[in-house]
């Protein structure tokens, strides 16, 4: 009987196993931790470090955490890139804490855009609600996928892969962008390689630039 019983132990931690390596793959790609309450409203008033954002009191939860008015508002598109983006994570939105979730306005001038760039925590859905918009996505082997969108039409940015949107309309174009992360982070190309401090030399063998077109470039980016 015992000899069985262990049998039976030894089977039943292989299927454990088995079904854990079949798990695994599918909780690495996932994005935010699921939630383990009802909510989890942010205190952006909290100095305490977490992983996420410090949930405040739920006694302190009001419905004015659920809602939040800022998309309602074009953002200002007098800049050089004649574009704003409008972010709605937790950050700005408490009650997007653990969540999963964000959203984005964008605005543009006509040619404004949105210079490529990746979020590293999240994967991009994008829904155009006025004008037409040339959006790009280039995948890890180098290729590009690139299309015109217009009014009503939605287009996905898979979560870390470098991409952009141009305004190729006639007039100003509007966007909205949901993300699978609360804070799912961005990182513009340009800024992060030109903007960041690294060295001259690296960037000239990197692009083949010469110094001194190195430094034109990173004047641009230096405040």
């Amino acid at each position: 009987m015992a000899g069985r019983f262990s049998a039976y132990l030894h089977h039943f931690t292989l299927a454990l196993l088995a079904l854990q390596l079949a798990l695994t793959p599918m909780m690495t790609m996932a994005s935010d931790a699921d939630p383990e309450q009802d909510f989890c409203v942010a205190d952006l008033a909290s100095t305490t470090l977490v992983n996420g954002l410090v949930c405040k009191s739920a006694a302190a939860v009001t419905a004015n955490d659920f809602v939040f008015h800022g998309l309602a508002t074009p953002g200002n598109i007098k800049n050089a890139a004649g574009s704003f983006v409008t972010p709605a994570s937790a950050a700005q939105f408490p009650g997007l804490n653990t969540l999963g979730i964000s959203m984005a306005r964008l605005d543009f001038a006509q040619g404004g855009l949105v210079a490529p760039h990746t979020h590293p925590r999240a994967t991009e859905i994008l829904f155009v609600v006025e004008g037409s918009l040339l959006v790009g996505v280039v995948s890890t082997n180098n290729q590009l996928f690139a299309t015109t969108v217009n009014k009503g039409d939605v287009f996905v940015f898979p979560r870390g892969l470098l991409h952009f949107e141009l305004n190729v309309g006639k007039g100003q174009a509007t966007a909205i962008a949901a993300l699978n992360s609360q804070n799912p982070g961005v990182q513009a190309q340009a800024a992060a390689l030109f903007g960041s401090g690294i060295s001259d030399v690296v960037l000239e063998k990197a692009f083949g630039l010469s110094e001194k077109a190195v430094d034109l470039i990173k004047s641009k980016f230096t405040p």
